[in-house]
């Protein structure tokens, strides 16, 4: 015993030390400026800071492309599909052709036994539209509903004692002796839906797998996540490749197809090398759910600076799974398709709740560093403090009154973003990933000052995910990211001011026009190739009527 606690300590001691180091070390390199090459006039030049970054996304691919080799080799490892499993929806004033497709998939799924549970957040009028579904696509001779006052934390109106005890028995029987069951409860939150299906299941199923009612599931994705559950006791959660299906609704649902592409295929592929996925996402999930029971009420008490968290469910489940020492993992062979915002504001809102719940899970996530591979405090420490490098390197070039600052730095984010991008395209065999270029513009103008909004409001509370049949439009999120253009702007200004006080070098002139000309004529070439290939390809794709038939 004393010796586990020593090794416990010198690993918690460790882990520190290198996480600290690490970030002083970026830090200095950042502060220093240290350049390995410089050319005349100062037009270019290349930094160990810059050198740091680079390596970080060579060994981050690297580790992902072998974990996509590894999920290949899983094929070859046989397994009896014997182990029970419950697959638990959470609904929230879904849109009824989303929640339709999301059952119709459902339905489908290959894995034997499979029992279905669908929690509606709410038990108004308004919300008896998904229960009617959820009959009219399971079958009204093999469902059982119910619709409850309360949840499992608040009491409905007129609710006595008697009454609320029946009604508490009366759900776990409802989810413990039938296949298909939807219940309408209190409005409580999606983490309030999600632990009814829990705390009904008890530990009368070995596997919980999660899902949102926007999603489409395919029909191998419970088999596939299960078969990564098998393989190993010791991994105690595992997600899926999540992508978008109304992609060609919009530019902004497109982008965000090619960034949920990355994010999981590479991010996530190389988190699951080291067996710490850091997020297994809602709408494609898996868990041992004996491990669920151990740290279920902690999970939905969760409390952050005073205040019961909202929002952050799915991250803060998987930082659970990895404070026991359990693993995470990512397996791209279990798929499913999910809708995301069409529109600006509604896509930054959610950008800033993601965002909140990811700075919150960040510092839970640090006493856990210990129980697993240093990787885990590697990318911890480089994807948070990251975004501070970058605002400050903005600012900083954009009042150092230089006009080739500024474009250098605008070339530079399109440079390392199309680099990128085709890597992604190579890995993935589909040309459309270099659009993901695109994306560093939206990450740049709207992501960067949302994080920093998320930060200062990160006590905040709500919804984890909006309803989608009536869209509520929150014009907050355009706070920071005015502030932020504003910065910007008077940067601009006064660089201009500046660099237009003295006469430009012949130089200079030429690598300005150059650099104009090189940038400007990225813009129109995939500008171009957008509406042609992507704008069109969409239109015409939105008029067909496709099966349940992944795109991949």
């Amino acid at each position: 015993m004393r010796c586990e606690k020593l090794i416990t300590y010198l690993r918690i001691i460790g882990t520190t030390l290198f996480g600290v180091s690490l970030l002083v070390g970026i830090s200095t390199a950042y502060i220093m400026g240290y350049q390995f090459f410089t050319t005349t006039g100062n037009y270019l030049s290349f930094g160990l800071y810059g050198a740091i970054l680079v390596v970080h996304l060579i060994i981050q691919s690297l580790f992902a492309l072998l974990e996509h080799r590894n999920m290949r080799r899983s094929l070859e490892t046989p397994i009896k599909l014997n182990k029970s499993l419950a697959l638990c929806i959470a609904a929230y004033q879904e849109d009824p052709n989303y929640l339709r497709k999301c059952l119709i998939s459902v339905k489908r799924l290959t894995y034997p036994g499979i029992k279905v549970i669908m929690v509606i957040d709410g038990n108004g009028d308004d919300d008896g539209y998904m229960m009617d579904i959820f009959r009219d696509v399971m079958g009204r001779d093999k469902v059982a509903t119910y619709v409850w006052k309360s949840n499992y934390h608040q009491r409905g109106p007129e609710e006595t004692e008697e009454s609320y005890a029946e009604s508490l028995q009366q759900v776990s029987r409802l989810v413990l002796n039938n296949k298909c069951v939807c219940i309408m409860q209190k409005w409580g939150g999606k983490r309030e839906v999600m632990y009814t299906a829990f705390k009904a299941l008890g530990r009368s199923v070995d596997y919980v797998q999660v899902c949102d009612s926007d999603t489409m599931l395919d029909p191998a994705s419970s088999v596939e996540m299960v078969k990564v559950l098998e393989e190993d006791p010791m991994v105690g959660g595992v997600g899926g490749d999540v992508q978008i299906l109304n992609k060609y609704e919009s530019w902004i649902s497109f982008l965000s197809s090619v960034r949920y592409w990355m994010a999981f295929n590479i991010e996530r592929a190389c988190q699951s090398y080291f067996g710490c996925v850091q997020c297994i996402s809602g709408p494609l999930g898996m868990y041992r759910n004996s491990l669920l029971h151990e740290f279920l009420e902690d999970w939905y008490n969760q409390t952050f600076m005073g205040s019961h968290c909202s929002f952050g469910d799915d991250r803060h489940l998987t930082n659970r799974v990895l404070s026991l020492g359990y693993a995470t993992k990512y397996t791209a062979r279990s798929k499913c398709l999910t809708e995301t915002p069409i529109t600006y504001l509604r896509w930054l809102n959610q950008q800033t709740r993601w965002s909140k719940s990811y700075f919150r899970e960040w510092l839970y996530n640090s006493m856990w560093f210990h129980k697993h591979h240093l990787w885990m405090t590697y990318e911890a420490v480089i994807t948070g403090f990251f975004p501070f490098f970058l605002i400050a390197t903005a600012i900083q070039l954009f009042y150092q009154g230089r006009i080739w600052n500024i474009l250098l730095f605008l070339l530079i984010v399109q440079a390392v973003a199309l680099i990128k991008s085709s890597f992604a395209s190579c890995l993935r065999g589909n040309v459309v990933m270099v659009f993901m270029s695109f994306y560093s513009v939206l990450y740049m103008s709207s992501l960067l000052p949302a994080k920093m909004f998320a930060i200062a409001t990160i006590n905040k509370s709500g919804w984890g995910t909006s309803g989608r049949k009536t869209i509520v439009v929150n014009f907050i999120g355009l706070i920071p990211i005015s502030v932020w253009f504003t910065i910007l702007f008077v940067g601009i200004l006064y660089t201009v001011v500046q660099d237009t006080r003295k006469p430009f070098g012949e130089s200079e002139k030429i690598v300005l026009i150059i650099g104009a000309i090189v940038y400007a004529s990225y813009w129109v070439m995939l500008l171009t190739l957008y509406v042609v290939l992507i704008a069109k390809c969409g239109k015409r794709k939105k008029e067909q009527q496709y099966d349940m038939v992944l795109d991949v």
